[in-house]
C-alpha cells in the first residue's frame, strides 16, 4: 500500500503478488518501487495510478528482501534460496548471484557507496561481499542467535545487526571489531535504521517497542510504545526528521524527532566523498563527535503516543485498488511506453529512476497526476500475445524446473539403497566365506 498524507490521507493498494509481501522500498529517486514476495519473485512498480509493474523471477524459493543501491543502479535480493542476487535496474536484467550462505538469507543491503553488500542469515553469520569482484571478504559469526535485519551506518564503515537473542550490535567492518553491543529489548529486535547523521540508531522488537540509541555516548535515550504487538519494520526520513514503524497490530504509525533535520543531499555528498576508494579511513568515520541536544541527560525517557496520536483508521482513509496490467514474467524486462509529445525530448528509457533531471519531474509529475483508463494494446511495447507467449514458457520451465529438482531427488534414493544393497551384499558374502 502506498500512502499519499496530502492533501488528506488516502492509500493506494497495488495487487500483483500471489502471497506475502516481504520487503517493500523506494529508489533512491522515489519514481520506482521494488516489492519482494514469499511467491518467489520480486516486482518492480511505477508508483502512479496506473499500477505499472514488471516481475523479475529468478529464486527457487521466497524472497525475504530487496534494496536498491545509492545510485539507483542496481538492485540486491535475499532469498530463502540462499542465495542474494543482483540485477541491473536499467535494463531490469539479472546479473549474478553469491553464495556462500548455509541457511536462509534474511536480508542483504548495499553500502553507501555501492562497493560492497552485506547480508544476514539463519546460518548465524554475517557476511560482506565486494560488488567488483563478487567474493565475500569478510564474516561475523554468531553463536547464539542469528540476524533478522542488518544496514550500513551512513558513511559505510560500520553495520549494525538486529539480533533474534534480543541484542543490537555495531561492528566496524575495517577492523573487523564489535564496537558496541545493546541488549535493551525483551524480544527478538527485527529491523534497525540508522538517523542520517550516523549519531542514533532506532530499532524495532517483537517486544512491542521502539528503542532509540544514542551511538555517541552508547546508551538509551528513548523507548516508545504505541504499537500492541510485535514491531516488524522502522525507518527514518532521508532527512531524519520523521521515521516510520509498521507492526502485527496493522498499524503504520509515523513519527517526528526532535533531532537536527540534515539536507539529504548533503549527507549523502559528504559520505561519498569520505568513501573515495584511495582515501585512508579516518577515526571520525565511525562517530563523528558533533554536538547533539542529548548530552546531560542520564535516564532513559519512555514515550507512549497512544493519547495523543490521531488514529487515521477512524477517519477510514478512503482505499483506491491498482491492478498490475502489464507485468512481464522474465528476467529481462522492459517498463517503456510510447512517449507523449511532452516526452519526446527524452526519448526512450527503459527505466524511470535514470532519466536526466531536466525532463524526469515534468515527467513524473504528468504521470502522477494521470488518471486515464488503462492503456490500449496499442500502446504496448509487447504485444498481449507475445506477453502470454513468454509467460505460458516460463510456466512450463518452472515445471520442468521441479521435474528435475523430483528426479534429482529419487536418483539420491535410489543410489542410497544401492549402497545398501551393496553393503548388505558384501556382509553375506563375508557371512558365507566365515562359514567355509
Amino acid at each position: 500500500m502506498l500512502w499519499s498524507l496530502r492533501p488528506q490521507a488516502r492509500a493506494f493498494r497495488y495487487v500483483g503478488h500471489k502471497d506475502v509481501i516481504t520487503s517493500v522500498q523506494f529508489s533512491p529517486l522515489g519514481n520506482l518501487l521494488a516489492s519482494a514476495s514469499r511467491d518467489r519473485t520480486i516486482r518492480l512498480w511505477i508508483p502512479d495510478k496506473r499500477g505499472k509493474s514488471s516481475e523479475f523471477k529468478a529464486h527457487t524459493a521466497p524472497v525475504r528482501s530487496v534494496d536498491f543501491s545509492a545510485d539507483g543502479q542496481f538492485l540486491a535480493s535475499a532469498s530463502e534460496d540462499k542465495s542474494i542476487k543482483v540485477w541491473n535496474m536499467y535494463r531490469q536484467r539479472f546479473l549474478y548471484s553469491l553464495y556462500r550462505h548455509t541457511h536462509w538469507v534474511r536480508c542483504a543491503k548495499f553500502s553507501p557507496d555501492g562497493r560492497l553488500i552485506v547480508s544476514c542469515s539463519e546460518d548465524k553469520t554475517i557476511k560482506i561481499w565486494d560488488t567488483t569482484n563478487k567474493q565475500c571478504v569478510n564474516n561475523f559469526s554468531d553463536f547464539v542467535g542469528f540476524a533478522n535485519f542488518v544496514a550500513f551506518n551512513p558513511n559505510g564503515t560500520c553495520i549494525a545487526s538486529a539480533g533474534s537473542d534480543h541484542t543490537v550490535k555495531i561492528w566496524d567492518i575495517r577492523v573487523n571489531k564489535l564496537l558496541q553491543h545493546y541488549q535493551v529489548h525483551s524480544g527478538g529486535v527485527n529491523c534497525v535504521s540508522f538517523h542520517p547523521s550516523g549519531n542514533y540508531l532506532i530499532t524495532a522488537s517483537s517486544d512491542g517497542t521502539l528503542k532509540i540509541l544514542d551511538l555517541l555516548e552508547g546508551r538509551l535515550i528513548y523507548t516508545l510504545q504505541g504499537h500492541t504487538g510485535p514491531v516488524f519494520t522502522v525507518s527514518f526520513s532521508k532527512g531524519g526528521e520523521l521515521f516510520t514503524s509498521g507492526g502485527a497490530d496493522a498499524q503504520v504509525l509515523l513519527w517526528r524527532t526532535n533531532f537536527d533535520e540534515l539536507n539529504y543531499k548533503d549527507v549523502s555528498k559528504r559520505n561519498l566523498k569520505r568513501l573515495h576508494f584511495d582515501s585512508p579511513p579516518h577515526l571520525l568515520d565511525i562517530y563523528p563527535r558533533t554536538p547533539h541536544p542529548h548530552e546531560g541527560r542520564i535516564d532513559t525517557v519512555e514515550i507512549n503516543p497512544k493519547l495523543d496520536v490521531i488514529d487515521l483508521q477512524t477517519s477510514t482513509p478512503p482505499v483506491v485498488d491498482i491492478l498490475s496490467f502489464d507485468s512481464t514474467t522474465t528476467t529481462e524486462t522492459t517498463v517503456r511506453t510510447l512517449p507523449d509529445k511532452g516526452e519526446e525530448i527524452c526519448g526512450y528509457f527503459l527505466n524511470p529512476s535514470l532519466m536526466s533531471s531536466e525532463c524526469s519531474p515534468t515527467i513524473l509529475k504528468k504521470k502522477t497526476e494521470d488518471i486515464s483508463d488503462l492503456p490500449s494494446e496499442s500502446q504496448r511495447s509487447i504485444p498481449l500475445a507475445v506477453t502470454d507467449a513468454l509467460e505460458h514458457i516460463m510456466e512450463q520451465l518452472n515445471v520442468l524446473t521441479q521435474t528435475v529438482s523430483i528426479l534429482e531427488q529419487r536418483l539420491t534414493l535410489t543410489e542410497d539403497k544401492l549402497k545398501d544393497c551393496l553393503e548388505n551384499q558384501q556382509k553375506l558374502f563375508n557371512a558365507i566365506q566365515q562359514k567355509i
